[in-house]
């Protein structure tokens, strides 16, 4: 099989020690520093001012009077099951949602019902901007494992953000960097191999586990191998060889799916002929 074929059996089920997946979504603590034992009611107890992702969905010239008026359409904290969808593909579109903690995969499902997926989104990044322009969801968003999120009613957001100029503006900045990122990712699965693709994966969550505070180079896959492949169009065993070549090189080391970067530089080289790697 060729590293770049495209695998579209995503129920395959592998035994791969470099993604064993034994305890580790049932037993992962959230990214975001309120734990989720502390909820009740389905609900996490807190608000956007003691929220450690703030500075990620809020525009920093934001005001005390502005956060209180968004707090007051925002529901907070809710508490998404591994497995359990927050929005399907084609339903109506009512609110985006603002990840809090864990991880939320994002899908659409062909005409001959096969899986495709569209994204990973971690704390701090919001999901469904890409339907504010139409009635229904362009996309199926479930969670990876036990993970909670803010929903963001759009109509009262739209009309709170015509009245807060900073907050209409970074609005318009996120969705500018999905589109962006949207751009990216069909340039990488167009033009690259098999290598650079996963490269470009290990980058993007490096960079985005730094803007969290969180170490780059060590951290946790949220997603599994064969949602890896289907996303980077690549065979699941492909992905499986890449990991174990990069290991076999010191590029990275693999236990479970805990990640480390050994080489971020080398790693990096390896998509000098790219403007950007996806972030």
């Amino acid at each position: 099989m060729s590293d770049n074929n495209y695998s579209t059996n995503n129920q395959h089920q592998g035994n791969d020690k470099l993604f064993s997946t034994e305890n580790s979504t049932q037993n992962s603590e959230p990214v975001s520093q309120n734990s989720d034992k502390r909820c009740s009611k389905g609900l996490l107890p807190s608000s956007c001012n003691t929220c450690s992702l703030s500075n990620l969905c809020l525009p920093i010239a934001v005001t005390q009077n502005d956060i209180s008026q968004l707090e007051d359409i925002i529901k907070q904290g809710k508490i998404i099951d591994r497995g359990e969808h927050i929005f399907s593909e084609h339903t109506p579109f009512r609110s985006c949602f603002a990840v809090r903690s864990g991880s939320i995969k994002t899908y659409v499902v062909s005409e001959e019902g096969e899986e495709q997926v569209t994204g990973f989104y971690l704390p701090g990044e919001i999901i469904g901007m890409d339907s504010m322009n139409t009635d229904a969801y362009s996309c199926s968003a479930k969670a990876l494992e036990k993970s909670s999120v803010c929903e963001i009613p759009f109509d009262r957001f739209e009309t709170l953000a015509t009245q807060i100029p900073t907050l209409q503006h970074h609005f318009f900045q996120l969705m500018s960097k999905e589109i962006k990122e949207s751009r990216q990712l069909s340039m990488l699965l167009s033009k690259n191999t098999a290598e650079e693709r996963i490269a470009s994966l290990l980058l993007s969550l490096s960079e985005r586990f730094k803007r969290r505070k969180l170490s780059p180079t060590q951290f946790r896959l949220p997603m599994p191998r064969n949602d890896i492949g289907n996303y980077l169009g690549l065979a699941v065993e492909t992905v499986s060889r890449v990991f174990t070549r990069f290991q076999k090189s010191g590029l990275i080391t693999v236990q479970g799916r805990e990640v480390t970067i050994n080489d971020l530089d080398k790693l990096k080289d390896m998509l000098k002929h790219q403007t950007k790697c996806l972030s």
